[in-house]
């Protein structure tokens, strides 16, 4: 579904923070990224996720080079992938439940066919009473819960997920993570960024360690 290959990023005329970068994310995938700070870990999730071209290298997404993707097909491939972002991009004028449900409603949805869905997994994320407040109101963790309820209520084909339990107690980070390999199972492929080993010796999956912007993979 996302393959790199021989990639680098630099920004400005600097030296490169990520250099021959080559890797793959398969459909149904599941893999950890994980590195210092200042690895190039959110650099890597932006390249995926297209808001960042490379310097050089290839990327291809579901089979098509990311150069070439004509600009108006940009946004039905963008569809295709939930992201989680450590500052949430929450909207501040829209409730919880309707932040969750934007995704839904951008494609043209109505209301009837994703209310149950929403109410369900805000419930599970343990926002149930807080669906009607507004993003100021919220506490950083569930900001963070929020965020990521909107990721997922689409069933991406993909999930870029940076820092998504970095706001929470342990117990709701390994609810989360749960969460994350139901997804999974149900045929999401699902890319995690964290510094967290605890939460990643929770499950066995490939990981992807950055290091002074080098990738090695360990399966």
């Amino acid at each position: 579904m996302i393959q790199f290959e021989n990639v680098g990023l630099r920004y400005g005329l600097g030296a490169e923070v990520l250099s021959d970068i080559t890797f793959d994310v398969p459909s149904g995938s599941f893999q950890f990224l994980t590195g210092p700070s200042g690895a190039g870990k959110t650099s890597l999730l932006r390249l995926m996720l297209m808001s960042l071209r490379p310097t050089r290298g290839v990327i291809r997404l579901f089979g098509k080079e990311a150069a070439r993707i004509p600009r108006r097909e940009m946004p039905f491939i963008r569809r295709k992938v939930g992201v989680i972002f450590q500052d949430f991009r929450l909207l501040d004028h829209l409730t919880t439940y309707e932040n969750v449900a934007l995704p839904l409603r951008v494609r043209g949805k109505e209301e009837a066919s994703y209310a149950r869905d929403v109410t369900e997994l805000l419930k599970w994320v343990g926002l149930g009473e807080r669906m009607h407040a507004l993003p100021p109101v919220l506490s950083g963790g569930e900001k963070q819960r929020a965020a990521i309820a909107r990721a997922l209520i689409d069933q991406p084909e993909i999930l870029l997920a940076d820092e998504p339990t970095g706001n929470v107690d342990p117990p709701m980070a390994r609810r989360l993570l749960r969460l994350f390999i139901e997804l999974n199972r149900s045929g999401t492929a699902v890319v995690i960024a964290t510094h967290d080993l605890g939460l990643m010796d929770q499950y066995d999956a490939r990981r992807l360690v950055l290091t002074d912007g080098r990738l090695q993979i360990y399966d």
